[in-house]
């Protein structure tokens, strides 16, 4: 089995120093200095690129000949040591927009050389919950991934009743409970307003139908966070608005929930996990057109 190498990085930007990206790639450690395919892995909402199974999947990826590039977004509340949610002012500020402005500048770096040597015309997306929502917008604005894989990604990047909104747009911030560490986390009203303006552009069925790209989704039958449904809704999009020829498939993984019964720290293996990355890895693989293994 192929060793692996990591390495982290930071991005900022030049008009809003403050504003941080924390990432890693993780490479074969006998690639030399050879450009290589790449893998980019956006988080779900309260996740980060060390959650759970991350760290496992990015190890296969790189095992497999692939660059993982993992990172968490500015917005993410995640702190300098990668774990805590330390930067509660940067989550209660974050946005749809920003997230996908993170996203972009990864991207960027990634094929300007600033993360290593890796192949701006071989890259693949994944992503998990939030992050699936957010890869299928993203990949279609890009239009640069060979392949694009959900993880039990949301139809929708905001579902809420007529009466939450106005609940959250008069005290001015709404909150959320976050069930790994129990803190009750602030999101002000400029996330709501953001999802208001931008409506068509997050609309994430259409993006489905725009993408252009060998299309995954992944979707376990008991998820408690995402409705299964989700599954077949975004499969009808994708295959709605499908380029000829372009793959499209939806893979259900029958009796497991939205993580696959992978917790955090991942202690063990799954079944259901071994399926999800066995047939992402193949996905990537036929879709960035490159003999990986």
């Amino acid at each position: 089995m192929s060793e692996t190498s990591l390495e982290y990085f930071t991005l900022t930007y030049k008009d809003e120093p403050g504003r941080v990206l924390r990432g890693r790639v993780e490479r074969p450690t006998d690639a030399g200095e050879r450009p290589l395919p790449w893998v980019l892995f956006l988080h779900g909402f309260m996740g980060f690129m060390n959650w759970g199974f991350n760290p496992e999947m990015s190890r296969r990826i790189a095992r497999a000949g692939m660059a993982a590039v993992y990172f968490n977004h500015s917005g993410s509340g995640i702190g300098e040591d990668l774990m805590s949610f330390t930067e509660l002012d940067a989550f209660a500020r974050h946005t749809f927009t920003r997230q996908l402005e993170d996203t972009e500048r990864v991207r960027l770096a990634a094929c300007g050389g600033e993360l290593g040597a890796l192949d701006a015309e071989r890259a693949g997306l994944v992503g998990h919950s939030r992050g699936g929502g957010l890869a299928l917008i993203h990949g279609a604005e890009a239009g640069s991934y060979g392949a694009v894989v959900t993880w039990a990604a949301v139809p929708e990047m905001l579902s809420l009743t007529a009466d939450t909104r106005e609940e959250w747009r008069r005290r001015g911030y709404s909150t959320v409970t976050n069930g790994r560490t129990g803190q009750e986390l602030r999101m002000d009203v400029v996330g709501l307003e953001d999802w208001e303006n931008n409506r068509e552009r997050f609309d994430v069925g259409a993006a489905c139908g725009r993408l252009g790209a060998s299309l995954l989704l992944i979707h376990g039958s008991e998820d408690e966070a995402v409705p299964f449904g989700a599954l077949a809704r975004l499969e009808r999009a994708a295959r709605g608005g499908a380029e000829t020829g372009q793959l499209v498939r939806a893979l259900a993984i029958e009796g497991t929930g939205h993580t696959f019964g992978i917790t955090h720290p991942m202690v063990e293996s799954s079944a259901a996990f071994e399926t999800v990355a066995e047939q992402t890895l193949a996905a990537l693989e036929a879709g960035l057109g490159q003999g990986a293994g």
